[in-house]
């Protein structure tokens, strides 16, 4: 449980968190460790937020933008069709133009190059930090070390994948070429239609991403680490450090972090000037309790463009990009959609009974690239702007922010900061 606090109750901490999604809760479990005294605060209870209900898939094999140029002919659709792949709201169009114009402008060649280097060397560092990090509180158990694998369907397609290939290895990622056998043989249940795909055999997939946050908090609290349910309102720095300004309390601390996701932006400019362009893409899963055993990985749909995922507690169906801002209210039509987008992968048909659907906020920035860094005079800590790789960089972040919070020998090489600095902004 986390704690509620009285405006009489003063909080002091070396470090404060502000946000107990895995990226916070990881972050503090290191800082903790480091010896520093951590409270992590946030309006929800620690990952209820779009760690909840992400795609549980270890991505490193994704080092490519969220978008490409071809997203200038596929407005039209964004705006037409609600239940789309990708859907912008109407009414957040005025609001999202600049956004996008931004996210084009990144993908000129130069930055194209930055972005996919920065991306690559988090990717590859993601697997073995979770591997510390799981094997560090008992629960290895937790990542499914089995790869994934990016399906086609239709003959015409084989084009597109092949030169995905080529992409991919020209950026050293590990992949491989499956045929349709291969593909039956390591998942019989999937339909015989499928033409074959790539397998990832670097990545994996959690059984329940939910529960790694839970575990993540146990062994923080086992440290030391206090987590209070407020909703941070303001904050200001003070010459010593910074002071946060919560619903019921106000926080004294020497540093803080922001790792609040898609409602990090606010804050940041609040404590360092800077207006960061983060926005939101609002994705939608559908868990289907009554399918386990259907797939041994994650596997993804190239023309479906929608994930599916094995986890303990069924099939998480999972996908989909909607422009619509962190107020509008939910379409969950969107979840439900996903479970016809399922139609046909598999001999037989996916069972919807007893399903739930979910709506979270990925945070994004135009370059794809997340914001890993120490301004104000290392007051500020920053760790925001995951994207759909949240999940998947968590551990590498949380080693990043502590090495860059509490500066000493590493027994393994991290990447650099400079790609993914506020600064750029």
């Amino acid at each position: 449980m986390t704690e509620a606090l009285s405006s009489s109750a003063p909080v002091e901490a070396d470090v404060a968190i502000v946000g107990a999604g895995i990226i916070g809760v990881a972050c503090a479990v290191q800082l903790s460790r480091r010896g520093r005294r951590v409270v992590v605060i946030d309006r929800q209870p620690p990952g209820r937020g779009a760690s909840f209900g992400n795609a549980g898939h270890l991505a490193t094999e994704q080092v490519f933008p969220i978008a490409d140029l071809s997203i200038l002919k596929r407005l039209p659709a964004m705006l037409m069709d609600p239940l789309g792949p990708l859907r912008l709201d109407w009414n957040y169009l005025p609001r999202a133009l600049p956004w996008f114009g931004r996210l084009l402008w990144s993908l000129r060649p130069a930055s194209l190059q930055r972005t996919v280097a920065g991306l690559r060397a988090l990717n590859e560092s993601s697997l073995g930090a979770w591997q510390r990090l799981l094997r560090s509180i008992d629960q290895p158990g937790l990542l499914q070390e089995a790869g994934s694998v990016l399906v086609f369907e239709r003959a015409e397609s084989r084009q597109a994948i092949e030169a995905l290939l080529g992409r991919l290895r020209q950026h050293a990622v590990a992949v491989d070429l499956w045929p349709a056998a291969a593909l039956r043989e390591a998942a019989p249940q999937l339909s015989d239609t499928l033409q074959g795909g790539l397998f990832f055999p670097l990545t994996g997939h959690f059984l329940d991403p939910y529960r790694v946050v839970l575990e993540l908090v146990q062994v923080a609290k086992a440290s030391g680490v206090q987590f209070i349910q407020q909703r941070v309102t303001g904050g200001h720095l003070q010459p010593q450090g910074v002071t946060l300004v919560a619903d019921q309390a106000r926080v004294a601390a020497r540093q803080v972090l922001i790792a609040c996701g898609a409602h990090s932006a606010e804050l940041t400019a609040a404590l360092t000037g800077k207006r960061v362009p983060l926005d939101t893409e609002r994705g939608y899963h559908l868990m289907l309790p009554r399918e386990h055993g259907r797939l041994p990985f994650a596997v993804t749909s190239l023309e479906r463009k929608f994930i599916m995922t094995p986890m303990a507690d069924g099939l998480r169906l999972a996908g989909t990009v909607e422009f619509a801002g962190l107020q509008r209210p939910a379409n969950m039509q969107r979840a439900w959609q996903l479970h016809r987008l399922s139609q046909g992968l598999f001999r037989e048909a996916l069972s919807a009974e007893g399903a739930t659907p979910w709506m979270g906020f990925r945070p994004s920035l135009p370059d794809s690239l997340p914001i890993i860094d120490q301004v104000c005079e290392g007051r500020v800590l920053l760790a925001f702007g995951h994207q759909h790789l949240g999940l998947t960089q968590a551990a590498i972040t949380a080693e990043l922010i502590a090495q860059a919070a509490c500066p000493g020998a590493m027994p393994h090489s991290l990447p650099a900061l400079d790609p993914y600095q506020l600064a750029r902004f």
